[in-house]
């Protein structure tokens, strides 16, 4: 499990795709772009570096087709260390996050981890997150890392009345997330923890290659696999190991095209501040409690996220989606997807449009076939 926070971490106490991003930011003299622990070995590997929410990341080493059919058919790792940790502890841990969150966290027990959305008061979300219990009174946040400012002020404002402290440990942790059905198997050799046991949504300490780690058996691209939490300042060294025992490197660029097969969205295209989350399918996040912007929530969402298939040409984030010749929404991802060999995409259209079968997107002004697809596009 995680050591206790250092010293050096922020805290506060309280009582009572495609290759297009738009979470990406051009960077100035006064705001230069953060760099992850690993950002040596991107540069030794010949990574194509990019700016990706306030971040250098890098989008590809061989090719994204190369790396994304790596993590359908064997294994490959990325580096995720730009992710937000937030630790949360005290008496009044569980009642906060119960507060603050749509999902259900009494139901985690200690070593589990769960999906969670982070509720605006008008129901929209500050942002998606992962929620690991460590022990009954303290639990793990990771939060997007264009939201990390954003939701660290979100929490400490909604945290009057809690006995809780809030610790920012982000600049603590590498994050390296090992993907694709051969993440076990590679793995099991170099660590001491029998990997077989664990179930999805694992949270367990171990040693990977020699290194203290923090393993999950999560992940984001419709693969099984591990997110492993390593000291950041033993980051670059075991990214190096984990590439001499084969692990390939994979690029935001593929693990943009894996989530888009598995129907996961992203935040700032699927998922915003003023957008609906109840829009997509991801309906089993929100339980029945209170939480903040439960109201919002309740009311019915006045558009759908739709899965679009099309034959020939891809498509991209603000495309036109039309239905009978009439604009009825617009694309929130899209590519050509390496494993099914033609264009994808989700898109966000009136509700009342949603069941519709034959579609179109407009790309460049003229009109091209779409089929309505269930989601995801892709499951193992």
């Amino acid at each position: 499990m995680p050591q206790p926070s250092p010293p050096h971490v922020r805290a506060a106490r309280t009582r009572g795709a495609a290759l297009r991003y738009s979470l990406g930011v051009t960077p100035t003299p006064e705001t230069p772009l953060k760099r992850t622990p690993l950002h040596a070995a991107h540069l030794r590997a010949g990574a194509r570096m990019v700016p990706f929410g306030g971040w250098d990341m890098p989008v590809q080493y061989a090719g994204v087709k190369a790396e994304h059919e790596a993590v359908r058919t064997r294994a490959g790792m990325f580096d995720v260390s730009h992710m937000g940790e937030f630790r949360v502890t005290g008496p009044d841990a569980e009642a906060f996050l119960q507060r603050v969150t749509t999902n259900d966290v009494s139901k985690l027990k200690p070593g589990r981890a769960g999906y969670n959305w982070l509720p605006n008061e008008s129901g929209g979300l500050v942002d998606d997150i992962y929620v690991y219990r460590v022990a009954p009174q303290e639990f793990l946040l990771v939060v997007n890392a264009s939201n990390i400012e954003k939701d660290w002020a979100h929490l400490g404002a909604q945290a009057a009345g809690y006995d809780v402290t809030l610790a920012d440990e982000s600049a603590n942790w590498g994050l390296i997330a090992v993907q694709g059905p051969d993440a076990e198997a590679m793995l099991q050799p170099h660590t001491d923890v029998d990997l077989s046991a664990k179930k999805k949504n694992a949270f367990f300490s171990g040693t990977l290659l020699e290194f203290p780690v923090m393993f999950a058996r999560t992940g984001y691209t419709g693969e099984d696999g591990f997110e492993v939490f390593v000291k950041a300042g033993d980051a670059e060294a075991l990214w190096d190991r984990l590439v001499a025992v084969g692990l390939t490197p994979a690029g935001l660029g593929a693990r943009d095209t894996l989530r888009l097969e598995a129907g996961f969205p992203l935040y700032g295209h699927e998922f915003a501040e003023d957008l609906h989350p109840l829009a997509s399918t991801y309906t089993w996040v929100v339980k029945d409690k209170d939480h903040v912007g439960r109201a919002g929530i309740q009311a019915a969402p006045s558009v759908k996220l739709i899965g679009l298939a099309l034959d020939r040409v891809p498509v991209r984030e603000g495309y036109p989606v039309l239905l009978n010749g009439e604009p009825v929404g617009h694309v929130t991802s899209g590519s050509t997807s390496p494993t099914l060999g033609h264009p994808i995409a989700m898109a966000l259209v009136r509700a009342d449009a949603a069941a519709g079968d034959a579609f179109e997107v407009e790309v460049r002004g003229k009109a091209h076939p779409a089929r309505r697809v269930e989601l995801p596009f892709y499951k193992r």
